[in-house]
């Protein structure tokens, strides 16, 4: 089964998508990690989420490219997070697919599916801001549209969590009824 958790910064879709792995009961759990720490702040923003995932049980794989070619144990459950930044690293990165990004990063989705028993995938919502971009910025923004659209697609269940609480825009199988509705 595949989720799909949106919300935005600061709104609780990461504790909540953590605790719809811990939902699931004991299996291997895996963290894929795709924040490329560059900066102070982003290596505060990894040191954030790593302690919030300690002592979970939580295998950190890091991908900040190439989710196509990441492999994980079989009926292992996937938390994926964060999808804008690996649209932006694969969009922006040297070792990045740059225009095949939306083709590539499906192509990991479609991968991570037929090997994990669960797959929940995390994004921002970026599309409500105020502010209006030009050139690349524009370009990546659409490019992750698109990612969270065909995710939403492929998804069985779709949970924006706005200020901690979850709202559901589609909900679908077991995963939800065992797990998603214990939180």
């Amino acid at each position: 089964m595949m989720i799909l958790v949106t919300g935005g910064s600061g709104s609780g879709k990461s504790a909540f998508a953590e605790d719809c792995v811990i939902a699931c009961g004991e299996m291997p759990r895996i963290y894929i990690a795709t924040m490329y720490p560059f900066d102070e702040e982003s290596r505060k923003r990894v040191k954030r989420h790593r302690d919030m995932r300690f002592g979970k049980g939580f295998e950190t794989v890091e991908c900040y490219t190439g989710l196509s070619g990441v492999k994980v144990p079989e009926g292992c459950i996937v938390l994926l997070e964060c999808m804008s930044n690996l649209v932006a690293n694969e969009f922006f990165r040297e070792d990045g697919t740059h225009e095949n990004t939306e083709v590539e990063i499906l192509k990991g989705i479609r991968n991570l599916k037929t090997q994990a028993e669960n797959l929940i995938v995390v994004t921002n919502e970026i599309f409500s801001e105020a502010a209006s971009y030009e050139g690349e910025t524009e370009a990546y923004q659409k490019v992750l549209g698109k990612v969270n659209q065909r995710l939403g697609i492929m998804a069985d269940s779709v949970v924006e969590v706005v200020y901690g609480i979850p709202v559901y825009h589609k909900k679908g199988g077991d995963f939800h009824e065992k797990s998603v509705e214990q939180l």
